[in-house]
């Protein structure tokens, strides 16, 4: 029987993080988010579209931070005043929506829960 040999060791090679593993793309994150929170379906729905589309016309598509009037829809986000956090009733209650620009949900209201978080 032949002499077993030893397998030099490569380990120090291999990155200490498994990015193989982890969603590379921006599609592959919001499935795997979606994935984690039965919640985030809920903005997939035709109730979530109708809801949206009457808090952006009820708001004169006028964004409520920076007061800008935007008729590009796709720019438009109505945004939750109180985060829900999975609360179905918080979730669907249109006095709790608000319409944002863009660029303020992403910018200036993302900052402002950050900070309160």
């Amino acid at each position: 029987m032949g002499k077993l040999q030893q397998v030099r060791d490569g380990l120090h090679r291999v990155s200490p993080t498994m990015r193989y593993l982890a969603p590379t793309t921006r599609a592959e994150r919001s499935v795997a988010r979606d994935a984690g929170l039965e919640w985030r379906r809920w903005y997939k729905t035709a109730r979530w579209q109708r809801l949206r589309w009457s808090v952006l016309v009820r708001d004169l598509f006028t964004c409520q931070m920076c007061s800008k009037v935007e008729l590009d829809t796709s720019l438009l986000v109505a945004d939750h005043t109180v985060r829900h956090r999975g609360d179905a009733d918080l979730f669907w209650d249109e006095t709790n929506l608000q319409c944002l620009c863009k660029h303020c949900h992403d910018s200036h209201k993302q900052r402002a829960e950050r900070a309160t978080t």
